[in-house]
């Protein structure tokens, strides 16, 4: 019995010894790994920034070319700038309006890239304002011959044009302007 005591206490020495040194240890390492945790999250915190940063300097450029080409697309398929590129003294009303169809569905096709550089909102009122133009051109065009001079066409869409009051174009032109402003932060 006496014997049974000794080894307990032996043990539970041994064992008050183990978690002397194992204690200690347990919370350097814990503080340890906290920190290094800590500081390793910031460290990627950081770096994302400094990422971001960079893309933003980087992506500025090409949204504000976006827009430019955006710009640019809506002042072609303006319906006055349709009719002064492609309108010809030889044409009837059905070839104007062929011509001048086809001409705003190939300016669209070809900016259609410019979409990954703008917002949603601002890509469907640019759709809005494309299809608008086409309406307005066929809608027109119906109430003419198809054989009819391709200035009688163009006097009627001009004149559509100044009764209208604001057109599909120039809430697309200011949409572009407002989001470029947003990107320039003016």
């Amino acid at each position: 019995m006496y014997f049974s005591f000794i080894i307990k206490t032996y043990l539970m020495e041994i064992f008050l010894e183990i978690l002397k040194f194992t204690i200690p240890g347990l919370i350097v390492f814990a503080a340890t790994y906290f920190i290094l945790k800590q500081y390793i999250s910031s460290q990627y915190d950081l770096k994302a920034l400094e990422l971001r940063s960079k893309y933003s300097k980087d992506a500025i450029p090409l949204k504000l070319q976006a827009y430019e080409r955006l710009l640019l697309f809506c002042e072609r398929i303006s319906i006055p700038n349709l009719i002064f590129r492609l309108k010809t003294n030889a044409m009837t009303s059905i070839e104007l309006r062929n011509a001048m169809i086809i001409s705003v569905q190939k300016e669209y096709e070809h900016n259609m890239a410019q979409q990954l550089y703008t917002s949603q909102k601002l890509w469907d009122i640019l759709s809005l304002a494309k299809n608008d133009v086409i309406s307005m051109i066929s809608q027109e065009a119906t109430t003419i011959g198809p054989q009819e001079n391709a200035n009688q066409l163009s006097s009627q869409l001009l004149n559509k044009l100044q009764v209208g009051g604001r057109s599909p174009i120039d809430v697309s032109i200011n949409a572009i302007k407002e989001e470029a402003k947003i990107i320039l932060n003016v």
